[in-house]
């Protein structure tokens, strides 16, 4: 972003150049196909000797002006935009990997980023190993000479771990890894990794970046030096984003900064409330006092995030008297809609990791997460307090 503008400026006022018609918010551009001025101009436009739309497989003014604003809010060179979350991370790792690549990861992950690592990807011989987020001096041990990428989230979903980036970043470099960070929990409103280090970065779309539960859609943001390559991929293989979705998103990012401070503001006073509540074991917040990675928080992040998550006494009989008795809150598998989401990630999101494998990343049986919307805090607190009984 230009240096004499705030990140709420560019986040409104980068848009794609108007028509004829002078609208003051750029249209819907819903055509599959673009027509030529001639012969020459088609070969041009095929041979990339000039810019231009073929395509809404390739591009789309849609697509195109939400790329360029999150290119802009996270400081990234290049950007493309996906079907999805999970269509824009297996651009990444399809599109940049090949066989015999090792990818070193960090353990809390997203269950379906797990379920690609543990399940697709070895089947084109690409491995991978897990590091332990608490235990980052053990993660140089676990580079290969065949290791080709690093990947993490921070915060993780849903146990809300940290790793620290810029620490990450210079081990990625120190070995000449692709650095790959899932920003989802984030944004770039309050986090930007490339200022870390970071060669990419994705998002799922469909959470914070959309904001009110209403469409499905992932971008990735980096180098140009890799964004080419994964390029290539999904032009060929087709997981674009639809123009009327982009549009969406391009939208709801004029009112990112607004919505994640009230975000911010309501986790934050629910994280207080839950841990001074006795039926609660513990509360998980970054910016939480009792959070044990505060000070990296404190380091990387704006601000804290919309999510919480806690352990609710009783274990798994707890978390179901609990998901049972919420009222006006929501019962569902998203996040990061206007309206305060509950979920119970041990039956539902992080269900297909065995047992131990939901316990080694900290999702425990009385474990909730509850993505904090956009309601008054008062109304978010009580349902939850009569929820605990």
């Amino acid at each position: 972003m230009p240096d004499s503008r705030h990140f709420e400026t560019d986040a409104i006022r980068i848009q794609a150049p108007g028509s004829a018609a002078r609208e003051h918010s750029v249209p819907l551009y819903m055509t599959s196909g673009f027509t030529f001025d001639s012969a020459e101009h088609a070969r041009a436009l095929f041979a990339n000797e000039v810019d231009g739309n073929v395509y809404s497989r390739y591009s789309n003014p849609n697509t195109d002006e939400f790329v360029a604003k999150i290119c802009a809010m996270e400081g990234a060179e290049s950007g493309l935009a996906a079907a999805s979350g999970m269509a824009a991370l297996f651009g990444c790792l399809a599109g940049l990997l090949n066989q015999g690549d090792h990818v070193l990861a960090s353990r809390s992950l997203f269950g379906s980023s797990h379920q690609i690592l543990s399940q697709i990807l070895p089947r084109w011989g690409i491995s991978y190993t897990y590091a332990d987020t608490a235990r980052p001096e053990s993660w140089e041990s676990l580079i290969r000479p065949e290791t080709k990428m690093l990947f993490l989230e921070t915060p993780s979903n849903p146990g809300l771990d940290l790793v620290d980036l810029a620490w990450a970043g210079e081990l990625a470099k120190a070995h000449n890894l692709i650095f790959l960070v899932d920003n989802c929990f984030a944004t770039p409103y309050l986090q930007q990794p490339i200022a870390f280090g970071a060669d990419l970065i994705q998002h799922s779309a469909t959470k914070f970046i959309d904001g009110q539960g209403r469409a499905i859609g992932g971008v990735i943001a980096g180098s140009e030096k890799y964004i080419e390559p994964i390029r290539f991929f999904m032009r060929h293989t087709g997981p674009s984003l639809s123009p009327f979705n982009a549009w969406l998103f391009s939208k709801s990012l004029e009112t990112l900064p607004v919505r994640m401070e009230r975000h911010c503001d309501n986790a934050e006073k629910l994280a207080d409330f839950l841990g001074e509540h006795p039926k609660v074991s513990w509360v998980k917040y970054p910016f939480h006092k009792d959070h044990p990675q505060r000070e990296l928080a404190l380091k990387q992040m704006k601000r804290g995030g919309g999510v919480v998550c806690f352990e609710v006494s009783g274990g798994i009989s707890g978390a179901v008297r609990f998901m049972d008795r919420i009222t006006m809150l929501s019962r569902s598998a998203n996040l990061g809609d206007t309206r305060t989401i509950v979920t119970h990630p041990a039956t539902t999101t992080h269900s297909k990791l065995t047992e131990e494998e939901r316990l080694a990343v900290g999702i425990t049986p009385g474990l909730i997460r509850i993505a904090v919307g956009l309601e008054h805090h008062t109304d978010i607190l009580n349902d939850v307090a009569q929820a605990l009984g």
